[in-house]
């Protein structure tokens, strides 16, 4: 069960659940929620009538998965969690990236370029996934912690997404521009979203005075990180990550105990190990679709 299949993320993640399963015996069917959390509990209702073995779900956000947990509880039917955590509920296995040690990790090489460029003194903005989900939060957490540590404390209004395209981020990243004439940088926590803020940024004219961070991948993010006309982006492993919950949903199936919580690294990907990383990028971030 995933959030929406119109985001590559998620379809990576579908395909590394996918094999995950097929080494475990088992056979996969992928549920859209459409970013819409009483779809995503029909979604589950539907699965849990069909006789599902166990689901692997990545929820709309954290508030909405406690009531798919519950009636999974109650029909004995065991939850793996990929990527997006829930406040509350029992679940067999949580599988996660480290995303604030990977929004530190590209904020870091964001701010290095900052210092370089004596650029500390202006302003941040940050284009943010929906801070209801706790991956959300992580991503702005760490970014922040970068930016402060080399003192560039001022940061203006956060955008928040809603329909998860690049158009939507080119918008924010123009009234970001618009409204704030001291901006240095904006960090966008999803990987289409970035180029359609790149593309703002390109197309006020402003490459050469405002840098653009990013997080996840796509091939195209990966073409303008090679470029060098993103900083870089904090990618996670997507098909990794899928893998390995379904081998943890296989694993409480046969009898098992699968480590209950699971932390999947994130690349920092820059234009200077871009290539030396490049087969660990095509099969787990861009689960070979590349």
């Amino acid at each position: 069960m995933t959030p929406s299949l119109s985001v590559s993320f998620w379809r990576y993640v579908a395909t590394g659940v996918e094999a995950g399963a097929k080494e475990g015996g088992y056979s996969v069917v992928t549920l859209d929620s459409n970013n819409d959390g009483s779809t995503q509990l029909k979604n589950a209702q539907d699965a849990i009538a069909r006789g599902v073995a166990g689901i692997v779900i990545s929820p709309t956000d954290s508030s909405t998965a406690p009531s798919v947990l519950e009636l999974a509880a109650k029909a004995g039917v065991p939850v793996v969690i990929c990527d997006i955590g829930t406040e509350s509920g029992d679940y067999a296995a949580f599988v996660t990236s480290d995303n604030p040690g990977g929004a530190r990790a590209i904020g870091d090489a964001t701010a290095a370029v900052l210092k370089e460029k004596g650029w500390t003194d202006g302003s941040f903005g940050i284009i943010a996934i929906p801070q209801a989900r706790k991956n959300g939060q992580a991503r702005t957490k760490g970014f922040r912690e970068a930016m402060a540590a080399v003192g560039m404390t001022k940061e203006v209004p956060m955008q928040q997404m809603q329909t998860f395209t690049a158009d939507e981020s080119f918008r924010f990243a123009q009234d970001l521009l618009t409204a704030n004439p001291d901006l240095r940088v904006i960090f966008v926590q999803s990987d289409q979203q970035s180029v359609g803020a790149y593309r703002a940024v390109a197309a006020a004219r402003k490459s050469e005075d405002v840098l653009v961070a990013a997080f996840d991948g796509t091939p195209e993010l990966l073409q303008l990180i090679r470029d060098g006309k993103i900083v870089g982006s904090g990618m996670q492993q997507p098909y990794l990550m899928g893998s390995t919950a379904a081998k943890a949903l296989s694993t409480k199936l046969s009898g098992g105990a699968p480590e209950k919580d699971v932390l999947v690294p994130i690349m920092a990907v820059t234009s200077a190990n871009a290539e030396e990383n490049i087969d660990t990028i095509k099969l787990n971030v861009f689960a070979n679709d590349l």
